[in-house]
């Protein structure tokens, strides 16, 4: 896995990801490509408010950032489809969370529109990976 450059302006992240992992294939939640994408967000995240004076809301924002990867991998580890469904649908909410958070962050200036842009359309096309194997995973189950 790649390092996350530091910027100025954080680019759309998921492009260091060279290949994606269908669910068929994986064996552990490192093979996920939402997982690999959770990880380089939080990375981004933990990158660009390194030097964030505003202690409580830097570190929601990395909470929320660290929830999506991690409930990824806690659902995964259940070995349950519904279970494993159950904890996108959560790091999903926590993905919306930081999406939020960060057009607070561009109004209060503490981010560029370019670098809030950026991190949210990232947000974004996690999100609708994350809820697109969620439906997977409930389609098994019927």
């Amino acid at each position: 896995m790649p390092k996350v450059q530091r910027s100025e302006v954080i680019p759309n992240i998921f492009h260091l990801i060279e290949a994606s992992t269908t669910m068929s294939t994986a064996e552990r939640f490192e093979d996920l490509r939402v997982w690999q994408e959770a990880r380089l967000l939080a990375n981004a995240l933990y990158d660009i408010t390194e030097m964030q004076r505003d202690y409580a809301f830097r570190d929601q924002m990395r909470r929320a950032a660290v929830s999506v990867m991690n409930n990824i991998a806690e659902g995964f580890e259940r070995h349950s489809d519904a279970d494993f469904a159950h904890f996108l649908t959560m790091a999903k909410g926590s993905s919306g969370e930081l999406r939020s958070m960060l057009y607070l962050g561009e109004d209060r200036q503490y981010f560029t529109p370019e670098q809030a842009g950026n991190l949210r359309t990232s947000c974004e096309s996690l999100s609708g990976g994350l809820a697109k194997l969620a439906a997977y995973l409930r389609s098994k189950g019927q």
